[in-house]
């Protein structure tokens, strides 16, 4: 995996052999990133990263210096390999780094933000239930986005709140305004 834009650009980092997260690819990561680049302004943003397993979109959006970013896995190792890799690149202030289950988080915060991503494993049962806690709980800063990582077999066109949808090769992004953004 490889920072693609920003500070850290072109750094390279691997994960360890039997590592519990499947990392977003960088061809799917670079069109992710072409597409806030448009729908954003990326400066001074609250970013919320959910299952966020490698770190691979935490690290991005730090490099960019988009803002700060908080980075929510209930896997240990995963955990632990951010603190590892945020610590090597030296960036603690920008980011918070918490092990917690993303439902219950969604559930507990207190916080807002201008972009949510979440990249749950893509055979996950709550997918409904996480985009709707962003609305219900009303997480999302005025003019902010809700991403969605997942397979073809996972649609949200019926929800209230989707905007559109992007693939690029086997990963698909759903993206999500509040209803009255669209």
């Amino acid at each position: 995996m490889r920072i693609i834009r920003g500070k850290y650009k072109t750094r390279r980092y691997s994960v360890p052999k039997g590592f519990p997260s499947r990392p977003t690819t960088d061809f799917a990561k670079e069109g992710l990133f072409n597409i806030l680049d448009n729908q954003l302004v990326m400066d001074d943003l609250d970013i919320l990263d959910l299952c966020a397993g490698t770190g691979n979109i935490s690290m991005e959006f730090l490099s960019r210096e988009a803002g700060t970013v908080t980075a929510v896995d209930s896997n240990f190792n995963c955990v632990r390999h951010m603190k590892k890799m945020v610590h090597e690149y030296g960036c603690e202030d920008e980011i918070l780094i918490l092990k917690s289950d993303v439902l219950k988080f969604l559930k507990s915060t207190g916080s807002t933000f201008d972009v949510i991503f979440a990249d749950p494993p893509y055979v996950y049962e709550h997918y409904n239930e996480l985009v709707d806690l962003v609305f219900e709980r009303e997480l999302l800063n005025e003019g902010g986005l809700l991403i969605v990582e997942h397979g073809s077999s996972t649609s949200f066109e019926d929800k209230t709140q989707f905007d559109f949808s992007r693939k690029y090769g086997n990963v698909h992004f759903s993206f999500f305004k509040n209803p009255d953004e669209l």
